[in-house]
């Protein structure tokens, strides 16, 4: 696209303190689609005029690609400055074609397909008139009560952050002005994901090693990757919130990690400094807001209401609202909007590019690759030879198994598992009997009857089981996020009366898989795998696609072991590995429970059966500057062609502050065909030895270090080097 000739100095000079005031304040598209009748609705609600709206620089939420040209045009007449609206909207885990929630993709240990899924949801999103998208989100968290950890990528630091940069460089791509890409924006900055308790928008306590180490690695990946916005979080870190917190927003954010692009309010946030209780009123919420380097208000009305009242008393200069105002002008005009203020939406191509088979295809493969095999006591794969094939649970018929934040995505339009099967097996006699509810507290067991008579009678059962879609997401937090119901009564007694049974799990985050894993032979972890979810789960149950995916958030034995993480610290009173399941007096365990979680970060098992048969390195001991080769050689001893994510773990022996027991440094997804042998290679430099001590000093320290391969929870080779100084 042609560049923009815009001075936009000039602009902004022409501009009156109440049309700059315009370009920071952002409104839902309700305040603009009845904007040339009376004052109604949620205009009216918050006070503002209709003249006003032509001021406004930003629109969040629209319906199609019509609404938004619709508003762009109503506005572009009313604005004497000619200056486009900018559309946001939240495209998580895709448009209208939906991939895997971000905790089952990320699972895939594979950046392209990331980049593939958000490159198809931004040109998707861009035909329908999106230009920013409040993306990736990286929250680091360790709490599956928490609903949100649905949108997040786990655990671990490491691989959040290659996944939010892969993000971020496919959703922007080299130009923002073209019209498959969009503006990036990270989320939420910082420690959302640390709510206590679980319990979303609550507060975060976290010491600063603590957020330098594991909460703030991703939001940096996402920066240094070059996204054009940041978004604070809700919630209150060490007593002040995010939107306050100088801090964060100065100190780390600006001054250590030179972000310049635009900072935008999450919802309501602003206003929540009241709330907060560090804000008496409005006018001081917008005052430390703004302050604080916040620049677009969403949707609380406290700019509106007051920036050019401060400004006019003092408490705020003009040249302060300039610079925001300039930021917020660059990005349009970096997007294209003074040339194309409809950054080429159309509704033919948003209807031609939604649900294309080309999408649909790299849905499909997204769901299959994301996909954990938990277990597996050898029933799975199915063979396409069974005639008679019962699918059980409530979520053998169900389409809602897209997800929550699906954006524009339809239940209607995904896949069933029933179809799945029925489209992959048109000559089996497929039985599917939904038996019970998902619903939490539902004890209604009247279908176990014929649930039970219909396994009985076939050759292979599939239960599909799960908790609802809005069971999870922003603000659907659970004390007990196990399977709801009376599903796992149901999963116990069908695997009682067939022994060829394998269970599907559909949820948004790792569930408490207790109950039924020593009964049920064989159980994949699906979690809200899109709209080719149904397909996806056929190929992999009966051998037609070879799971491949891993756990990025662990799944506890119990809930009361939340929160639970592979990369902790050792305790002075340690268990021996033996030990980790029992209980032994005065030491760190609990005298009901193990310490090791149900199911690890990094566990996913293959129907290939991959042998690690050694792990070498070039040399023991190398210097700063230097570097140290890893070899892992592996065996596919299968008659299964299949992917395996090789996983390199990290452990600082002795250090002036304490280590975590295994950290992940390095991971490779490497195909095999039968009976192959590779051997895969990591390059190991002192930078990757670094952490941050006791005083935030980002150091490595001479010593040794334990290098290990294989998973969280089964490190399979170990060796150890030495670093010199």
């Amino acid at each position: 696209m042609k560049k923009s000739n815009v001075d936009i100095n000039a602009l902004i000079d022409s501009m009156t303190l109440k049309e700059k005031v315009g370009q920071l304040v952002q409104f839902t598209s309700h305040f603009f689609i009845k904007s040339n009748e009376s004052l109604t609705g949620p205009a009216e609600q918050m006070g503002v005029a209709p003249e006003d709206l032509y001021t406004v620089g930003s629109v969040i939420g629209f319906s199609e690609a019509k609404d938004m040209i619709g508003i762009q045009d109503k506005h572009l007449k009313e604005d004497p400055h000619k200056i486009p609206l900018m559309f946001m909207m939240d495209v998580i885990h895709g448009y209208r074609t939906i991939y895997p929630i971000l905790l089952g993709l990320c699972g895939s240990f594979d950046p392209e397909l990331v980049k593939e899924c958000s490159r198809m949801a931004a040109k998707e999103a861009s035909a329908s008139g999106v230009q920013v998208t409040f993306t990736p989100m990286v929250d680091y968290v360790r709490d599956i009560r928490w609903g949100r950890v649905m949108e997040s990528c786990g655990e671990d630091p490491y691989l959040a952050s290659i996944m939010g940069a892969a993000q971020v460089e496919a959703i922007q791509g080299g130009d923002i002005s073209s019209p498959e890409h969009l503006a990036a924006c990270v989320k939420h900055f910082a420690a959302y994901g640390g709510a206590e308790a679980g319990r979303d928008y609550n507060t975060v306590d976290a010491s600063e090693r603590a957020l330098r180490e594991y909460y703030f690695p991703a939001y940096k990946a996402c920066v240094d990757a070059g996204v054009k916005m940041l978004m604070p979080s809700f919630n209150s870190l060490n007593g002040v919130p995010s939107t306050a917190n100088k801090w964060l927003m100065q100190n780390v954010l600006r001054d250590e990690w030179g972000f310049d692009g635009l900072v935008i309010s999450d919802w309501g946030a602003v206003h929540e400094l009241c709330i907060h209780g560090v804000a008496e009123n409005h006018r001081q919420a917008s005052e430390m807001a703004f302050s604080n380097g916040c620049h677009i208000d969403m949707m609380a009305g406290a700019y509106y209401h007051n920036l050019e009242k401060l400004v006019k008393d003092g408490k705020i200069s003009e040249e302060a609202i300039n610079d925001a105002v300039r930021r917020v002008l660059e990005l349009k005009k970096e997007l294209g909007l003074f040339e194309d203020p409809y950054h080429n939406a159309s509704p033919e191509k948003e209807n031609s590019l939604a649900l294309c088979d080309a999408h649909r295809a790299i849905a499909l493969r997204a769901a299959e690759e994301s996909s954990v095999l938990l277990k597996n006591d050898g029933v799975l794969p199915f063979s396409t030879d069974h005639k008679k094939i019962a699918l059980i649970g409530p979520f053998a018929q169900a389409k809602e198994i897209i997800g929550p934040w699906s954006c524009h995505g339809k239940s209607e339009e995904s896949t069933t598992v029933e179809e799945g099967v029925k489209n992959l097996l048109p000559n089996s006699d497929i039985i599917s009997v939904t038996a019970c509810s998902f619903i939490w507290n539902d004890t209604d067991t009247s279908g176990f009857e014929e649930a039970i008579n219909a396994a009985k009678n076939a050759d292979a059962v599939i239960l599909c089981l799960g908790e609802p879609e809005n069971y999870s997401g922003e603000g659907n937090c659970r004390t007990d996020p196990s399977l709801p119901g009376v599903q796992s009564k149901l999963a116990n007694q069908i695997a009682k009366v067939n022994k060829n049974t394998a269970a599907l799990i559909f949820s948004g985050r790792p569930l408490v898989l207790t109950d039924i894993n020593d009964s049920v032979p064989a159980i994949m972890q699906m979690w809200f795998p899109g709209t080719e979810g149904g397909s996806a789960a056929a190929n992999l149950l009966f051998g037609k696609a070879n799971p491949c995916g891993k756990v990025v958030m662990s799944f506890p034995k119990s809930v009361g072991q939340c929160p639970i993480y592979y990369n902790h610290y050792s305790t002075g009173r340690p268990k021996k590995a033996k030990y980790e399941n029992e209980y032994k007096p005065f030491r760190s365990n609990y005298i009901d429970c193990g310490n090791l979680p149900l199911y690890s970060f990094g566990h996913g098992l293959s129907y290939s059966n991959f042998v690690y048969e050694s792990l070498t390195l070039d040399k023991d001991t190398f210097k700063e500057g230097e570097e140290l080769t890893v070899s892992v050689t592996i065996y596919n001893d299968s008659e299964y062609a299949g992917k395996e994510v090789v996983q390199l773990y990290l452990q600082d022996l002795v250090a002036s502050a304490a280590r975590p027991v295994q950290s992940l440094i390095a991971f490779e997804k490497v195909e095999f065909a039968p009976h192959e042998r590779k051997v895969v290679t990591f390059k190991i430099v002192e930078p990757m030895l670094r952490f941050y001590d006791a005083y935030c000093n980002f150091i490595s320290e001479e010593g040794k270090f334990t290098v290990s391969c294989g998973r969280a929870d089964a490190l399979l080779h170990t060796t150890e080097f030495t670093l010199k100084k």
